[in-house]
């Protein structure tokens, strides 16, 4: 089991309806969300630190704006009472926002991060919190993203980028976890 402590917060990444849209293309990992569920229950739990980020997309062809019904957040993890949602339109969550602020005014040390998508939103905020000193993990369970075209014009499934994504993001940025590292079962 990793340990993690009340300076550990669950980072809950753009897990928003409009990322079902099928433009997107098939996607990895169906039972991501369950396991960002069962990981978002523990915390509530234990009454440690969460926060959700929340994609507020200026693209004009995305499901992600934010008049649009793709822009909720998820039941299965959606937020409640004083959780607090950062809200952003770049994919780094710590961009433009007062996350970093946020974070260290709660003491926090450590990000246990889940979300979508593995390649994008969820690596950057990785990447970005590693630099700015965060002990950071990413759990792959509770992870996922969709298929591409690549600049080569060859088709990637979308298991082979989120392996792809996590496997850039270990060691260096990040520790990648399964949820069951983080819930003590075998």
């Amino acid at each position: 089991m990793t340990e993690v402590d009340d300076k550990t917060a669950l980072m809950i990444i753009d897990v928003q309806d409009g990322l079902d849209d099928p433009r997107l293309g098939k996607r990895n990992n169906p039972d991501a969300e369950q396991n960002m569920a069962r990981l978002l229950a523990v915390w509530r739990a234990k009454a440690r630190p969460i926060y959700y980020v929340q994609h507020m997309s200026v693209s004009p062809n995305s499901p992600l704006r934010p008049e649009l019904p793709g822009n909720a957040i998820k039941r299965i993890v959606a937020p409640q009472r004083s959780e607090p949602v950062i809200q952003k339109s770049v994919n780094s969550a710590f961009m433009g926002t007062d996350l970093e602020k946020q974070l260290r005014d709660a003491g926090i040390e450590s990000l246990v991060i889940v979300g979508l998508t593995t390649g994008h939103c969820v690596s950057a905020t990785a990447r970005t919190a590693s630099d700015l000193g965060f002990k950071t993990y990413v759990v792959a369970d509770a992870t996922a993203c969709h298929d591409h075209n690549g600049f080569d014009g060859l088709y990637y499934p979308a298991e082979t980028i989120h392996k792809i994504s996590l496997v850039s993001l270990q060691d260096e940025f990040a520790t990648i976890l399964h949820t069951a590292d983080l819930l003590d079962e075998p």
